[in-house]
């Protein structure tokens, strides 16, 4: 694996008698990550105006302002948000922004800062030598570096060879989820052997709580995970949107994340009253047959202000807000109100705290979180303040890492423990190096020094062993994309997934590559087609699954790669929502970076 010597581009614009830059983080086919640097030679004390022309129609996300105003997407007018209204003299203000819609920098032809000229027709180009560090050590990272520093943006131009097919895996990965819907399917359902299910589910004062996911191999509906695997899939899409849309799946991707979105926004029922379960674990496990077949009345449980359940509602907040910056542009409307549900969700876990499990019994022997609801906190903060941009949110997180220690090291990151991922998310936002040095520390654990087998996949836990490494793939990308030890890290990344795609000597997708499972534990595919009766006799035949659950990532291998493909084995060869999430979202980091 190999990497391109620097790209991080900076342009010289000239702002008055000062100079700025037009910093470029990442460029793709038709689009790029750029950012504004103005430096501030007099202070700006009654907020400030950005416009930026473009010779062609171009899609702009930028989220450090509010967009004012357009015309013929070409020309974006920004004003300031309420935290950043004041601009103090000496420091440079850093306009981030993405556009996409087959542009390229050159494309952006004017900027005027508060009426002012910078022009941007004439001035040369400057390609820096690479930041990236070969030994490893942290580099340093000023979050308002000078506009003369030329190592201020992040270096991801990785090179990622083409031995799988990811286009064919997120789509593959896309019909898994399809496969766990539940309520009633749409008519562009692509599961033949699914149909509608569980439409009896209700509250306890007759809510509709119909949709939502099916958590694994069985037909619980448990809250908390499957919010924390939303948040995984949104993030991908935001970050890796270019990978969605050349391998056609963006569409899919958005129904996949608003099917879990819609059902987060009815088990919301008021402002702080929300539904966390639905179905009874110990009598759903003690059953096998398809979710169709299923008649019985499910019990409903919730959090409210007395019986509070901040880990739970408060991953939810993270999802909704994550999910609002994916639906900003496609669908307003429907991110504005998801992005209400978030905030308030996000008070009611803060001000309301409690664990969720003691409110939701049942869940305590199923997804109990053991690492706190601090994590949550500061993670629904920071997906707050990334889709809002109101520093409100970052003094939040800023006040849980010190309440719950956040700053130590994690060793895992999932449905649990989202410490990895508030670190990571917290230096992609505000470039500061106390996050940069955690997201670091994490990531070199990971990729130096955690256990391995022989073969080669980090091996965090023998439940879902797949599932942690596609995670932690994934936040070492994400670590990686913003100039911590890159190449390193995107090599680990590709070593773990391709080891899950076939170089371990088999594919662990069902349904893509060699040897692929076929046994999983899973119920609905263990079924015989309609009219047949599927039952316990199901679960005990030797023979492979009858419905192909296409794209569903099994548990996977022990310490020493061994794996028995046994339907009988819930620890190696089930399947579960939140394991693909993680692992989708870092096949689709390896495709951006293909493009």
């Amino acid at each position: 694996m190999t990497l391109f010597s620097c790209a991080v581009v900076l342009l010289t614009l000239a702002v008055g008698v000062s100079q700025a830059n037009l910093r470029i983080d990442n460029e793709w086919t038709g689009g790029f990550q750029a950012a504004i640097e103005i430096p501030i030679t007099n202070s700006v004390n009654n907020g400030w105006k950005l416009e930026i022309r473009f010779n062609q129609p171009v899609s702009i996300d930028a989220w450090l302002g509010d967009l004012d105003s357009k015309v013929d997407d070409r020309i974006y007018i920004y004003r300031n948000k309420d935290w950043n209204a004041q601009l103090s003299a000496g420091t440079t203000f850093n306009f981030e922004f993405v556009a996409n819609g087959g542009v390229v920098p050159s494309n952006l032809i004017s900027v005027l800062f508060n009426g002012q000229p910078i022009n941007v027709g004439s001035q040369s180009v400057t390609l820096p030598g690479s930041t990236i560090n070969p030994t490893g050590s942290t580099p340093t990272f000023e979050t308002d570096p000078p506009a003369t520093t030329s190592t201020a943006g992040p270096v991801v131009t990785p090179v990622v060879d083409g031995k799988y097919n990811y286009a064919s895996v997120l789509h593959a990965s896309l019909l898994f989820y399809e496969a766990q819907r539940a309520g009633k399917l749409p008519a562009d359902n692509r599961i033949s052997w699914r149909g509608d299910s569980m439409l009896m589910d209700k509250g306890e004062n007759g809510e509709d709580l119909t949709g939502g996911y099916f958590d694994a191999g069985d037909y619980v509906k448990f809250g908390f995970p499957m919010a924390g695997f939303t948040t995984l899939l949104a993030w991908g899409a935001i970050d890796y949107e270019d990978a969605y849309i050349a391998s056609g799946e963006l569409n899919q991707m958005r129904q996949a994340i608003r099917w879990s979105t819609d059902y987060f926004i009815k088990a919301h029922v008021s402002e702080r009253e929300f539904y966390g379960q639905v179905g009874d674990g110990n009598a759903d496990h003690a059953s096998w047959g398809r979710p169709e077949d299923w008649t019985q009345a499910r019990p409903a449980w919730k959090v409210t202000r007395t019986q509070p359940g901040s880990e739970l509602v408060g991953e939810t907040a993270a999802a909704l807000a994550a999910a609002s910056i994916v639906f900003r542009s496609a669908d307003p409307a429907y991110s504005s109100i998801l992005l209400t549900h978030a905030r308030q969700l996000y008070d009611f876990a803060n001000e309301n705290r409690g664990a969720y499990s003691d409110s939701i019994a049942n869940a305590a022997n199923f997804y109990k979180s053991w690492s706190g609801y601090g994590d949550e906190l500061a993670w629904a903060a920071a997906w707050l303040l990334r889709a809002t941009g109101d520093h409100r949110y970052q003094i939040d997180v800023e006040r849980h890492y010190m309440e719950f220690g956040l700053s130590k090291r994690p060793t895992e990151f999932g449905w649990d423990n989202k410490l990895a991922g508030v670190q990571v998310l917290m230096a992609k936002i505000t470039q500061q190096s106390t996050y940069r040095q955690q997201v670091e520390s994490f990531c070199n654990y990971i990729v130096r020094q955690a256990p391995r087998t022989p073969k080669g996949l980090v091996f965090i836990d023998q439940w879902g062993a797949l599932r942690h490494a596609g995670n932690v793939a994934f936040v070492c990308l994400q670590a990686a994309e913003i100039g911590i030890n890159t190449q390193e890290y995107v090599d680990f990344a590709l070593q773990q997934i391709n080891y899950i795609l076939g170089d371990s000597g088999r594919s662990y997708v069902i349904g893509f590559g060699y040897n692929s499972p076929q046994r999983p534990h899973h119920r609905s595919s263990s079924c015989p087609s309609k009219p047949a009766v599927c039952d316990w006799n199901s679960y005990n035949s030797p023979s492979p699954n009858p419905q192909v659950l296409i794209g569903a990532l099994v548990g996977g291998p022990d310490k020493n790669d061994n794996y028995d493909d046994n339907r009988n084995d819930y620890i190696k060869n089930e399947v579960a929502t939140d394991y693909n999430a993680g692992f989708q979202s870092a096949v689709a980091g390896l495709l951006h970076y293909q493009l």
